[in-house]
């Protein structure tokens, strides 16, 4: 019997290391893993873009730019290496200008990227239309992808086979040019039959000569099952992972899929299972010492009532734990039905996906729609371009009163063209004025990760990776710290560690901080005193004022980063600034006092 080929995608090295680890892990630890899939055969890889670009800058002090080099070397000039993009904000956190986009087609391009799969999570194929012609402009190959799940018990208006046939036809209206086609299912959420009727219609609508793909998870349980249905349906390509970065929330396993195709008329990329398997014993070695969250490895019946990427969940569990608020996750789910059913349909992948849980907290942190988080407040306000149905009128509603910012139909590259903080300009300027060198990689790195892509390039950028040694002292108390000291009446930032390993102190004056002098220790506020805490933990981000400062009512004195969102902390009533008790880049917890005023 003649086998049908069936390319596959190795998502280890991309989607794997996202939704295990939320892409922290060091090259140097993966890249031995990198040979023994090559000596296994395995010649397609997804190896950089989506949350996998900002990580490395943000927690692994590692140049995106860097790995993506060694890594085409590592596998040859012939390997097919393939990066996520979301459209037009390409692997930035917010939409690009025009300039950006190019910028970031030239440069991933230069880096050894064969293949961009090019996503909008609104599924506005007006999003995908600039970025399509960046991306071939430069040689590499378009993937258009339709982004795909299943909607919440319930809920209707989008997400069927009808659905994503007229956004196929749009894109085919368009004439814009692709590759490839792939549907996309971040979540894992997708029934079987809906994948055979999608791949059915996509197959019909193309012809037998293009390449269509499924991406799935296998967080809701049923990845398998929908691979079938979709090899049945004449799919050509599936994405798979090496353990122990697969199943869970990842991919399911190269392995798994094997044995699953046993006895059916597919040839999955010519693999062996022998030689995959010594590639997956590699790899164990490789991430042995790697803390793999519980959460990562576990199939939840309760995504499909709130739709959760896998390559997200974990990413926003370990924040959660890092805040010591893991026990709110249940209530952060659940919350998610009714925003992602009020927020107009658009597929829960980044950065919907993220707009989806950040409002899910608010509502569970603050009280339903007490707090229109910014991201999901600008998408169903029409910011990020057309959601697959009209999003709820009193949430619109809410978000143009909380945000300022009237309701539009405005083409988001035009929003962001006009927008000099996303301009080349800017970000050079800003390098000069940093004394950074001003390579259009520097630029990049800098317009995409903002002032931590700043810190990377001054080399201030802190490592944060997860391991067993580090979760297990975490556990029993055991935690190393940064302290304040004072030598001769000269103020010193030292760290405290265990082990063997160097200690260097800091004078203080070198240390960021808003004010020179570090707070002081506060006593209970005084008769009169109107104490200001913190509503949810996190991180202060920015200090606002100082004290003796007038305020009124309503005014921003800080602004805490928590769970990938600005918290501002307003004055709660006219006055003045009596005391700060926090400095920025401290850690807060909920109910801590921030700052008094009289």
């Amino acid at each position: 019997m003649k086998k049908k080929y069936i390319d596959v995608m190795d998502t280890t090295f991309r989607d794997g290391f996202q939704s295990v680890f939320g892409g922290r892990v060091l090259m140097k630890d993966f890249l031995p893993a990198l040979d023994a899939a090559k000596e296994a055969g395995i010649t397609h890889f997804e190896f950089g873009g989506g949350a996998r670009f900002q990580s490395l800058f943000f927690y692994l002090r590692e140049n995106a730019f860097d790995m993506m080099d060694a890594f085409r070397e590592k596998v040859g000039p012939e390997a097919n290496l393939q990066i996520l993009a979301r459209g037009i904000n390409t692997v930035m956190l917010d939409t690009g200008s025009r300039e950006m986009i190019d910028l970031f087609a030239k440069l991933f391009a230069k880096h050894g990227t064969t293949t961009v799969r090019n996503f909008d999570a609104l599924n506005d194929v007006d999003n995908l239309e600039y970025s399509a012609q960046c991306i071939t402009k430069y040689g590499m190959k378009h993937e258009a992808v339709i982004t795909i799940m299943d909607l919440p018990p319930g809920c209707e208006g989008a997400h069927t086979p009808e659905f994503y046939e007229k956004t196929l036809r749009e894109i085919l209206d368009r004439g814009i040019h692709f590759d490839s086609l792939a549907f996309k299912d971040a979540s894992g959420t997708s029934n079987p039959q809906k994948i055979y009727e999608t791949i059915k219609m996509a197959r019909k609508l193309l012809g037998k000569d293009v390449h269509i793909r499924l991406h799935t998870h296998e967080t809701a349980g049923v990845s398998v099952a929908c691979y079938l249905a979709a090899l049945e349906a004449g799919v050509d390509g599936i994405d798979l992972a090496a353990s122990p970065v697969s199943g869970g929330t990842s991919q399911p396993d190269i392995i798994t899929m094997l044995h699953a195709v046993k006895g059916k008329p597919y040839d999955l990329g010519g693999l062996d299972m022998e030689k995959v398997l010594e590639y997956e014993e590699t790899l164990k070695k490789c991430l042995e010492e790697y803390f793999i969250p519980p959460e990562a490895t576990q199939v939840s019946p309760l995504i499909p009532f709130s739709p959760m990427p896998g390559g997200a969940l974990t990413a926003n569990t370990q924040m959660m734990r890092d805040n010591n608020i893991l026990h709110k996750y249940p209530e952060v789910i659940k919350a998610m039905r009714e925003v992602v059913e009020k927020g107009g349909y658009g597929t829960s992948v980044t950065p919907v996906s993220q707009f989806y849980w950040q409002q899910a907290f608010n509502n569970v942190m603050f009280g339903p729609w007490k707090k229109i988080a910014p991201g999901y407040g600008k998408m169903v306000l029409g910011y990020f371009g057309k959601t697959p149905v009209e999003p709820d009128a009193e949430v619109v509603k809410l978000a143009s009163e909380q945000l300022n910012l009237p309701p539009t139909k405005e083409n988001p590259l035009d929003i962001a063209d006009r927008d000099e903080t996303k301009s080349i300009a800017y970000w050079k300027k800003k390098l000069e004025d940093e004394n950074i060198e001003t390579t259009e990689e520097n630029i990049f790195i800098a317009a995409s990760c903002g002032d931590k892509g700043i810190a990377f390039l001054k080399g201030e950028s802190p490592l944060m990776i997860r391991k067993k040694e580090d979760e297990e002292k975490k556990s029993m108390g055991k935690t190393n710290g940064i302290y304040t000291v004072i030598v001769d009446g000269e103020k010193f930032t030292v760290e405290i560690a265990e082990g063997n390993v160097e200690v260097k102190p800091q004078a203080e004056a070198e240390v960021k901080t808003v004010k020179n002098e570090e707070p002081e220790a506060m006593a209970e506020a005084a008769p009169g005193m109107t104490e200001i805490k913190a509503a949810v933990p996190g991180n202060v981000w920015k200090i606002l004022v100082n004290p003796g400062d007038k305020v009124k009512a309503g005014d921003k004195i800080m602004i805490l980063e928590a769970m990938k969102m600005e918290i501002d902390i307003p004055a709660p009533k006219d006055g003045v600034i009596a005391h700060i008790a926090v400095r920025v880049n401290d850690s807060v917890q909920e109910g801590q006092v921030l700052a008094t005023m009289e």
